[in-house]
């Protein structure tokens, strides 16, 4: 089996590490509202992104790459920055919900940059594009949650 090259490689650790960041970030999230319904959300996206990790580390090992392990420091400085804004925000819910849509939309363009490899075989390429659509679809799904007030 071939494996993937340098490059391909660490860009799919990078979407590893972004979705262990949100897995984290969305429990952290779920841990800091009182809103049920956005509880419960967060908390879906949180397993949700856990299920994208555990399928990118199988598609990365079966192709003869290491896994990176753990989340970025950039991602826990987000955690950190959404307990603050919690604390001291009268719009907490609302904040945090921003803050998700806004990573939501970041992450459908990291998805995007990797799906533009061309040495991608396609069993990754078929698992990339599931999981940024199930992102896209949650994005608009949202739309009705922003209505917190």
């Amino acid at each position: 089996m071939a494996t993937y090259t340098a490059q391909v490689g660490n860009k799919l650790n990078g979407l590893l590490e972004k979705n262990y960041d949100a897995e984290k970030g969305y429990a952290k999230a779920a841990e800091n509202t009182e809103h049920a319904g956005l509880r419960t959300f967060f908390n879906r996206k949180s397993q949700e992104r856990r299920t994208f990790g555990h399928d990118l580390k199988s598609e990365i090992r079966a192709f003869g790459e290491d896994v990176d392990k753990g989340g970025s420091l950039t991602g826990a400085a987000h955690r950190t920055w959404m307990d603050v804004k919690a604390l001291f925000s009268a719009d907490n819910e609302e904040s945090m919900l921003e803050e998700a849509i806004r990573g939501e939309k970041a992450s459908v363009d990291e998805y995007d940059e990797v799906l533009q490899e061309a040495s991608l075989p396609s069993s990754t390429k078929s698992i990339l594009l599931s999981q940024k659509n199930i992102i896209e679809t949650d994005l608009f799904k949202v739309k009705s949650l922003e209505n917190l007030r």
